[in-house]
């Protein structure tokens, strides 16, 4: 509990800072898990530069845009009742959603390795189920967050 109420004072101060932070150490630790849980990589033959590559782009992307388009939401629709909830939630999926994902995917690519040509067929091809598949998890997750959280707070920060 002492953890949370110094992580709370940390966001209250420096909300900006906190939130790039979570994001990137949320990245990180996604990646951990996909690699040793879902892979079953195993210590030796897990791949660091990756964590860090997903932890560098949760500080350096995920966290900067998604932490800015909530306080942008929550200016252009101020409030916390479930219809604000709902309103947030529809304007974040049906409008930032597609076209973060639409710059996410590309930016991983690129990291990766990937040509232009490659990233580009890799995105029309990864686009519909990525985003399918956000809507699945985000839609109760953002109206949720959008309901609960103060606009300090930081968000599911994950993939919008």
């Amino acid at each position: 509990m002492a953890l949370w109420r110094a992580y709370q004072r940390a966001l209250t101060a420096h909300p900006w800072k906190v939130q790039v932070l979570t994001a990137g150490s949320l990245m990180g630790l996604g990646d951990v898990i996909s690699q040793q849980l879902v892979e079953r990589r195993g210590l030796r033959a897990h791949q660091a530069g990756r964590t860090l590559t997903m932890a560098s782009l949760g500080c350096g992307f995920v966290g900067p845009v998604v932490g800015g388009w909530y306080r942008v939401l929550d200016r252009l629709i101020p409030g916390t009742t479930k219809v604000d909830a709902l309103k947030k939630m529809l304007l974040d999926q049906g409008g930032f959603a597609p076209c973060f994902l639409g710059c996410f995917l590309p930016l991983v690519g690129t990291l990766n390795g990937l040509s232009a040509q490659d990233n580009w067929a890799k995105l029309q091809r990864d686009f519909p189920d990525a985003l399918i598949t956000n809507y699945y998890v985000r839609v109760g997750t953002s109206a949720a967050s959008s309901a609960f959280l103060s606009p300090e707070m930081p968000r599911d920060q994950g993939f919008s």
